[in-house]
């Protein structure tokens, strides 16, 4: 099976792509595209995997650059293959044929460029991440590198959606202490839970940063089991592990 994957008019021409799980050589509960060597699947099938994306993204394995994601706030700029992971959440680059990747199983994946630049960026952002400030922090270390914040567009692939995010009321009193604004983004579940938008909330943040534009593509992890890893899916399931999806871009 080929590989699938989501394209966005806003980071074109730009190579780059938001991998669903379809066409990878992983199988059992892994089956398809599973990127994510933190995950119990086979390390070689990962490497498999991991090496036909970077085919995809016409970059050597090695250039396809990922960090060691810990739900933080931190970004860090890329200048070429990194031999040690950083404990990181966002990337940055200005460098020819290195692309940025993240791993994501329900959290936003936000790829974002400014074309005028030259210069690219990458996020995994969970709500943790998010509200700590992972996307500001990505468009910092872009700027850092030559970009301009009013021209970057940034692009927010497949999420969970508000419907399939329930939370506690615990989440939402964090939300309202760091912004009270953020009530906006929850609505009445059963009893005491609540729905959250983690993916507008992310729009929330990137348009409010300043970018140039921000969008979702609007592909919900949780619904749609076929194309997408879902940690929740699987928790609810009773599964041992879920694959992690990979989003990419390059120079």
């Amino acid at each position: 099976m080929t590989l699938e994957i989501i394209t966005a008019d806003a980071l074109s021409p730009l190579r780059h792509g938001f991998f669903t799980r379809r066409g990878g050589a992983s199988s059992g509960i892994f089956a398809g595209l599973n990127c994510g060597p933190g995950s119990s699947d086979q390390a070689e099938i990962v490497t498999i995997n991991r090496a036909r994306v970077a085919e995809a993204m016409q970059v050597a394995p090695d250039r396809l650059v990922t960090v060691h994601q810990v739900h933080s706030a931190q970004a860090v700029p890329v200048t070429g293959p990194l031999t040690d992971r950083p404990r990181a959440d966002g990337m940055a680059t200005a460098t020819p044929g290195i692309a940025l990747a993240v791993l994501t199983a329900d959290c936003q994946p936000v790829l974002l460029a400014d074309h005028r630049a030259g210069v690219i960026g990458a996020a995994h952002a969970g709500w943790r991440g998010a509200r700590d400030g992972v996307l500001e922090a990505t468009i910092a270390a872009m700027e850092g590198l030559g970009a301009q914040r009013a021209d970057i567009a940034a692009v927010i692939g497949p999420t969970i959606s508000q419907a399939a995010y329930e939370v506690g009321p615990e989440l939402l009193e964090d939300f309202l202490a760091d912004d009270p604004e953020s009530a906006r983004f929850f609505a009445n579940g059963h009893g005491d839970r609540y729905h959250f938008d983690l993916a507008g909330y992310g729009l929330w943040r990137l348009r409010r940063a300043g970018v140039s534009h921000a969008e979702w593509t609007r592909h919900c992890t949780y619904g749609d089991p076929d194309r997408f890893y879902s940690y929740r899916r699987c928790t609810h399931a009773g599964e041992a592990d879920y694959g992690r999806l990979i989003s990419a871009i390059r120079l």
